[in-house]
């Protein structure tokens, strides 16, 4: 079976042919996780945790290209400070304001169109919309497969309308926006959050911080640094389908996906929180059916 370039962006794995059916692909990747006891945020932690991701490159996957990347990514504390700088306009209280990188479409028109979906639906959610920034990027080290299928990256920063809000309470609403993006506007949220950012791609290990020029910058901070290394034998690279995701990555092989997909879609209906409330049937489906 042959992958032209154009088709990897198109769907997490190619459809059933032949002798080959994505049902029984599987995983094995790489993840490490650097913490300070103090719980003071440092650019060292960041660095560190960048460090143990270029150690578990041999954990990851590349394409016929070496500077194809499976995936790479890195989870961390909000780093307050220097988005406060870099923002160009006010932001709340740290705490008081979630922030995430959106995979935008690269055509301006469908790029507009996108954030003006989010927009109206942040306003239903009772969530202000600070503002957007443009998350710098530098795709010289990218192979053209991945630059062929790279999104537009911009930081969407939103806040509770009204009294300030913040912790669970902001998360929850945060979520919902994050769910209601991808399925009503199409656009993938790395994350989306009062407390943690997400860089990730379809990158190898080397690539996330030459990619990110953020992460390479001294004011970036955190106590927390999470990473992961792909080895995609589960689904086919592509931008969002890096690790890690909001509070998890995992570096095994599931074998019973289809069976715990299953489950939760049949509870679906029955799903209930307190404190979601009427929210809860807005982040259906919970599972990505074709992921």
């Amino acid at each position: 079976m042959t992958l032209t370039p154009g088709t990897r962006q198109s769907g997490p794995t190619p459809p059933r042919q032949g002798l080959y059916d994505p049902a029984f692909e599987h995983d094995a990747c790489g993840v490490a996780f650097v913490a300070t006891l103090s719980g003071r945020p440092s650019h060292s932690i960041v660095a560190q945790g960048l460090e143990a991701l270029r150690n578990l490159d041999h954990r990851g996957a590349t394409g016929a290209d070496p500077r194809t990347g499976d995936g790479a990514g890195i989870l961390m504390q909000v780093p307050d400070a220097f988005l406060r700088a870099e923002a160009g306009f006010d932001l709340p209280r740290a705490g008081a304001y979630a922030v995430g990188n959106a995979f935008l479409p690269t055509e301006a028109c469908a790029a507009e169109t996108a954030r003006a979906t989010i927009e109206k639906i942040a306003d239903e959610e009772n969530l202000q919309v600070l503002g957007w920034r443009t998350v710098p990027t530098d795709d010289t080290s990218l192979s053209d497969v991945t630059r062929a299928n790279m999104p537009f990256f911009q930081q969407l920063f939103v806040a509770a309308k009204g009294q300030p809000m913040q912790g669970l309470a902001l998360e929850r609403r945060a979520y919902c926006l994050r769910r209601r993006a991808q399925h009503e506007a199409g656009v993938y949220f790395a994350s989306l959050s009062c407390r943690t950012l997400v860089y990730k791609g379809m990158l190898t290990t080397d690539q996330l911080p030459a990619f990110f020029p953020d992460l390479r910058d001294e004011r970036i901070e955190s106590a927390i640094a999470l990473v992961h290394s792909r080895f995609s034998t589960n689904t086919f690279p592509s931008w969002p389908l890096a690790h890690p995701y909001r509070y998890i990555a995992h570096n095994g092989e599931i074998n019973t996906v289809r069976g715990n997909a299953n489950w939760m879609t049949a509870r679906e209906a029955r799903f209930e929180a307190e404190a979601f409330g009427d929210d809860i049937r807005k982040i259906r489906p919970i599972i990505n059916p074709n992921g």
